[in-house]
């Protein structure tokens, strides 16, 4: 696995869908599914990729992480504002700051193998600690998430030790 970038990003708007669920009743495929066609109803997009959130509780800490914990999970856009917000979707402002960004090159079966060197190598060698703030992936418009070789970024969000 590569180095991540670190970067600091300002409050971004998005609009979505949100659940609560848990790794070991994912419902993320079905969250997916309602929320992608109704993209087309979003007028004020500022760009054309999709945001994965997770939102934790404000006491998670991701050494007890199991298949149970609850979170919540987001599918969404980014827009300019939040003046047109399509009925039956939701306003979702991501909190800025310090994010750790990766790249995850594979399909989301994949996935905790990235997730693995990211939490159990990478973070604890590093200068850094997770903040309390939401976890998302960054997925371009034009991703095949069973692609093999699709790749989408794993924004992790850190603080200084």
């Amino acid at each position: 696995m590569q180095q991540p970038k670190i970067i600091n990003i300002q409050d971004r708007k998005l609009i979505g869908l949100s659940l609560q669920t848990f790794l070991a009743e994912n419902k993320t495929f079905e969250l997916w599914r309602t929320f992608k066609p109704r993209v087309k109803e979003i007028n004020n997009r500022v760009h054309t990729g999709y945001y994965s959130i997770q939102v934790y509780n404000h006491d998670f800490d991701i050494r007890q992480f199991t298949p149970n914990i609850i979170f919540e999970k987001w599918a969404a856009t980014e827009v300019s504002d939040f003046d047109d917000t399509p009925e039956g979707l939701k306003d979702f402002t991501l909190p800025g700051g310090d994010y750790a960004v990766f790249i995850h090159k594979g399909t989301p079966q994949q996935f905790p193998k990235t997730a693995s060197f990211i939490y159990d190598e990478w973070l604890p060698k590093s200068k850094y600690t997770l903040d309390n703030r939401p976890h998302f992936e960054y997925i371009p418009e034009n991703n095949k998430p069973n692609d093999p070789n699709a790749e989408e970024e794993v924004w992790i969000p850190i603080k200084l030790k």
